[in-house]
């Protein structure tokens, strides 16, 4: 203290203003009343000490800031000192001091110029985050100096006060730019930093200070300072007591009107930036204060609509029609800001009786109302209007009444439905018939966040809501009668209450509208279920297990509800419900006879599969319902098994069911049934027989499956199901109906081909190889009991892996490279002919495929599919393979190979045509059915069989020799081995056609001599019998059958001239007569492409019935019979022959004895005659 008096001995003309640090610290932590006091005694002389008093440190502050406000200088250390001491006392009791000071300084009206703009240009230029807080907190006490200032003397900042409204406004741009960069994300929604609320909340004081009424205008003020200029050296209050003495004049009305209406055009000059605020409110809001947000919306729609109506007209401010925007704003802002307020302890005090007052208005809108008060003085036109209908002033209150209601807590909002649910509801539920779409709204908000919310707190509070809301209840449920705005939000309503009533009792009241004769009442009943599923999405617990039983039950019934509108909305709803509550009736109903109700079922049955995609449960319980349609009104069939219990059932097939499936597999070698194709093979599968139903039948499965195609469309990643629907085919491998609904998803099968594949693998490696003993039984039918049903599930586990495999398309195999498929075949010696061969690698399919297929003991329906399955393995690895195994089947006469291996060559040339025959394999193949067909056979005998194979396999060569090129699809993999490859030649020089043909027709010499398949030493071969003379026959008669229209014209090209010109000059007549039935079949199956040769057939025929033999009368009689029942071209054509061929049927009807030959003549005479 002692240095401190050294300085007041100084000159005070030379202070040095490094110490004003000092002086303001030392008055910033002196206690405001004992400050106050010292203030008051400067008018009273002193005498100066050793000690600095109070009263010395002011007059050295006054001193100093009027020598920097007359030098124009910063005063940066008087204000910045404060801002920083306000920020650390906000919360304080005893943190008035810098509002004492500068209530004293402003007194003097140079210095409050100079302070009220250094404090405004502070936060202009300073980015101090610290600074521009404390600032916040200073200028947001000068602006609600009432509220701290009224137990001291001095009226600096209330004469100043509109002055310094003035000057502090110019920095709400900086401020709004505060607000609008303080934001941070969380959760996708924005949140405030400390200071962006701090600057939010000082705009609004600020703008809420422009809308205030002053009884004194600064105006006055400053003229009654003006007439002490004598003391102008004074500290201001001693200028104060000087003057005290003077009556001062009040302004007049006029004035005060004048001020504040200017104060009120500064409020309109901020309007933009007042939209920016309140956007950013919004923004801040959505998350945790959802009514405060409705509210907020409904503040920031007005002002951008006030706006807009009265902006235009701004530039005429003294008309009335702008005067009257610049009130309306002034007005509604007063009570908006205080409510738009983030930190206000003091509302939390006064909310009661702001709602209380709120609430009045809304439901009584009395004249004496402020607002309506303001609405009844314009002369405006436009608020006369609305004065009289009163939608403008209750959207007014209502926005209020929800942003103050949006402010409350949890605990808050208990408290004030406890102690004021009835009065909220009694005020808002009559204007729930208002005709604005605004003020529904806004009661609907209201009621959902405050009296439908979501319980959260103790019994008792929540059972006090739940009377409040069950009183609400019985007003809300009549206006659910009609269609309108009114209706519409009150569905919302009755929502929000079935989803938080425990007792069900609400969600009654609308399943019993949802059931009632009139439409509109059915109609907002199904919006209520629908607001209610909605509101599920965000909550499993809206609605207990029970309720949403009786949910389903009224929904299913409304599909077939009269109203269309009503049954597509029930439909668009089921799916959005738990599937197992929904999904066994949906199958029930896809089988109704009422055509609205199926087609309702349908589409809710593919929209709750495709909402459930990645769902295995809701799948597999669909397959379920699928599989076990007792449950369904279907026809029923008689067939129970009797013995057999239900549990075995599922897992075996009856006799009828095995027998189905043997004669759709049999290897008849009519390969025109074997097409490849999960679908076409699998629409021969059996019916599996339960009690009183054909499950397997196309009527119990296909309204249902023909919609799993729209669904698989839907399917994001197919390898979360297909995995589980394997495991689930093999545990229920006599599910015919889980087979049939693969096939109708084999091309996304085919996608994730992998997984299957080492689904199947994995499958196979666990099942044990079939005892012989047991097999040789069931061969021989000799097998019963236990053993008859164990071998019969083994049969089934063991076919199941192979119809999942068929169920993939062709394509899948066409990778060489793939580990799963082919393993380490593709790089065995067998496939680049040095002669190795191992099959039993079951790490891939190609393995599996033909280890049931070659091996001897295995189930004949496992052996023929896997046959089949065969030809789709690439021909590079399939073709050296077989030829290896059925050169050994030839030579140790294993015929159930040799019927094995030629069934996969016929399948491999169906299913890939050129690119099978020009394998090299294919000449060995060829001289193993050459070997085969010179075995000694009789008619029916299992050689027979496999030379019929024979036939069939060189037959299917001959077909795909003649198929032109662009028939077939030819893989990027093979077509290096075609690119040399022309029709009409095959890898080993002639073709299989010139093969054919010349094994028919030449004699046994030529033939030894000229065969294709004959070594360097094949003329000392024995010449070929006339058996194999026969069979080559049989081969181009099942050409013709097999043949496609793509091929027909080059066989007849190469067969048909060649085998007229044989007949005429071959010699022996059981090779004639096998040629001239060739001649016959050709012109049945061919049709008019045999046109060209009609006329030369027609000579044939008649020369063949002059023939000596039985046989070959017959075969000349088919022959014209057949040219004569082909097409009106061909007929056209040997109408010329047709007299003669009359004169010869005469002839031989008459005389011929045998009498099979005269009654066929007989037949084509009265043929002839009746044409």
């Amino acid at each position: 203290m002692d240095e401190e008096a050294a300085i007041w001995k100084s000159d005070t003309d030379s202070m040095d203003s490094a110490f004003i640090g000092r002086a303001i610290g030392t008055l910033l932590t002196s206690r405001p009343r004992k400050l106050d006091e010292a203030i008051s005694r400067l008018d009273s002389p002193s005498k100066r000490g050793s000690i600095v008093s109070l009263e010395d440190l002011l007059w050295f502050l006054h001193r100093y800031i009027k020598e920097a406000a007359e030098k124009e200088e910063l005063l940066d250390e008087i204000l910045v000192p404060m801002i920083e001491h306000s920020l650390k006392c906000k919360d304080s009791k005893h943190g008035n001091q810098a509002m004492v000071l500068l209530n004293w300084l402003f007194q003097d009206e140079p210095l409050f110029e100079a302070l009220s703009r250094s404090l405004a240009d502070i936060i202009i230029r300073k980015e101090d985050r610290y600074i521009a807080l404390g600032w916040c907190t200073l200028v947001r006490g000068l602006v609600d100096y009432e509220m701290t200032m009224d137990r001291f003397s001095n009226n600096g900042i209330r004469e100043n006060y509109n002055a310094m409204l003035k000057i502090l406004c110019s920095c709400i741009s900086r401020l709004l730019f505060i607000v609008c960069n303080g934001s941070t994300l969380q959760d996708g929604f924005e949140l405030p930093t400390r200071l962006s609320v701090a600057a939010a909340d000082c705009i609004l004081d600020l703008t809420k200070a422009l809308t205030r009424k002053l009884s004194v205008s600064d105006a006055s003020s400053r003229r009654q300072k003006s007439l002490n200029s004598e003391a102008s050296n004074l500290p201001t209050t001693m200028v104060h007591a000087a003057t005290s003495g003077k009556k001062v004049k009040p302004s007049s009305k006029s004035a005060e009107f004048s001020n504040k209406l200017e104060m009120e055009l500064l409020l309109w000059d901020h309007i933009d930036k007042l939209i920016i605020l309140v956007q950013r409110l919004l923004a801040w809001s959505r998350k945790s204060r959802p009514l405060h947000a409705k509210g907020l919306e409904q503040v920031l729609k007005w002002l951008q609509e006030i706006k807009d109506h009265y902006g235009c007209s701004q530039h005429e401010a003294g008309t009335k029609f702008a005067k009257a925007g610049v009130l309306l704003l002034s007005s509604c802002w007063k009570h908006y800001s205080m409510l738009l307020r983030l930190e206000d302890r003091k509302l939390s005090q006064q909310y009661k009786d702001l709602m209380d007052q709120y609430l009045s208005a809304i439901q009584e809108l009395p004249a004496d109302s402020w607002h309506m008060q303001f609405y009844a003085d314009s002369k405006s036109k436009e608020h006369n209007k609305n004065a009289g209908t009163g939608i403008a002033t209750k959207k007014f209150f209502l926005n209020c009444l929800s942003l103050l209601l949006g402010r409350l807590d949890g605990k808050q909002i208990e408290r004030t439905v406890s102690e004021n649910g009835m009065q909220i509801s009694r005020a808002l539920v009559p204007q729930l018939c208002c005709t604005d779409e605004d003020v529904i709204d806004g009661v609907v908000c209201i009621f959902k966040t405050v009296i439908f919310k979501k319980k959260c707190s103790s019994s008792g509070s929540s059972l006090a809501d739940n009377r409040q809301m069950d009183s609400v209840l019985p007003l809300l449920l009549p206006l659910l009668d009609e269609r309108d705005g009114t209706a519409k939000a009150v569905v919302m309503l009755i929502a929000e209450y079935c989803s938080i009533s425990p007792d069900g009792q609400c969600l009654e009241e609308v399943l019993k509208r949802l059931a009632s004769g009139n439409a509109l009442q059915r109609r907002n009943a199904v919006d209520v279920i629908s607001e209610i599923i909605h509101l599920s999405s965000d909550s499993v617990t809206v609605l207990s297990h029970s309720m949403w039983q009786d949910v389903s039950k009224h929904l299913l019934e409304c599909l077939g509800d009269d109203e269309e509108m009503i049954s597509v909305q029930a439909s668009n709803l089921l799916p959005k419900i738990d599937p197992s509550l929904v999904l066994p009736a949906l199958v029930r109903l896809v089988y109704s006879s009422n055509e609205r109700v199926q087609s309702s079922a349908s589409d809710a049955m593919t929209a709750l599969l495709k909402n459930h995609n990645q769902n295995y449960e809701v799948l597999c319980m669909l397959l379920d319902h699928l599989s076990n349609l007792s449950s369904l009104d279907l026809p029923k069939t008689s067939g129970d098994i009797k013995g057999v219990k239900n549990e075995e059932m599922k897992e075996n097939y009856n006799k009828d069911a095995l027998k189905a499936w043997q004669k759709c597999q049999g290897l008849g070698w009519d390969l025109e049934g074997s097409r490849f194709g999960a679908q076409q093979g699998l629409k021969k599968l059996f019916p599996i027989r339960r009690k009183g139903k054909a499950i397997g039948s196309k009527l119990d499965t296909e309204r249902v499956l023909r919609l799993i195609p729209e669904w698989s469309k839907s399917v994001q990643d197919w390898n979360l199901l297909i995995g589980p629907l394997i495991d689930k085919m093999f545990a229920e491998s006599s599910n015919a109906t889980l087979v049939r609904f693969l096939s109708s998803i084999s091309k996304h099968l085919a996608e994730a081909a992998d997984t299957v594949f080492h689904r199947v693998l994995s499958h196979t490696k666990g099942q044990k190889e079939l005892d012989e003993s047991f097999y040789i039984k069931w061969e021989s039918k000799t097998c019963t009991g236990d053993d008859h049903l164990k071998l019969q599930h083994s049969l089934f586990d063991r076919l199941c892996p192979l119809l999942i495999i068929r169920l993939l398309p062709m394509r899948v195999f066409d990778d060489l490279n793939s580990s799963v498929i082919y393993g380490q075949l593709v790089h065995q010696d067998v496939v680049h002919g040095c002669g190795s061969i191992n099959i039993n690698d079951d790490e891939c399919v190609a393995s599996l495929l033909l280890k049931r297929a070659l091996f001897k003991i295995e189930f004949e329906d496992v052996r023929k599919l896997a046959s089949e399955l065969c030809g789709r393995i690439h021909p590079q690895v399939l073709l050296p393979v077989i030829s290896a195994h059925l050169e050994l089947a030839a030579d140790s006469l294993d015929i159930l190979k040799i019927k094995a291996c030629l069934f996969s060559v016929c399948t491999s040339l169906v299913a890939r045509g050129r690119d099978s025959l020009s394998q090299p394999a294919m000449l060995k193949i060829q001289k193993s059915i050459k070997t085969i067909l010179l075995w000694p056979s009789m008619d029916g005998d299992q050689v027979s069989k496999a030379q019929h194979g024979c036939i069939d396999c060189l037959a299917l060569m001959v077909c795909t020799e003649l198929q032109a090129p662009k028939s077939f699809n030819v893989s990027d993999k093979t077509s290096i081995i075609r690119k040399n490859f022309h029709p009409g030649h095959s890898v080993m020089g002639d073709s299989v056609v010139t093969y054919v043909m010349r094994q028919l027709s030449l004699d046994a010499v030529e033939a030894a001599s000229t065969s294709t398949l004959c070594s360097d030493n094949c003329a000392s071969e024995p010449s070929a019998p006339l058996s194999v003379r026969l069979c080559m026959a049989n081969v181009l008669i099942s050409a013709c059958q097999k043949i496609t229209d793509s091929g027909k014209k080059a066989f007849a090209k190469r067969i048909l001239p060649y085998l007229i010109h044989f007949v005429q000059v071959i010699k022996d007549s059981e090779i004639r007569v096998a040629c001239v039935q060739v001649l016959f079949s050709a012109v049945y199956h061919l049709k008019s492409i045999a046109l060209p040769y009609s006329s030369e057939l027609l000579k044939l025929s008649l020369k063949s019935l002059e023939g000596n033999s039985e046989k070959e009368k017959m075969a000349g009689v088919k022959l014209m019979a057949s040219l004569m029942a082909s097409e009106d071209a061909v007929v056209e054509s040997i109408s010329a022959g047709l007299l003669e061929a009359r004169s010869v049927l005469l002839s031989i009807s008459m005389a011929d004895p045998s009498l099979e030959v005269r009654q066929m003549c007989q037949k084509l005479l009265a043929c002839l005659t009746q044409s």
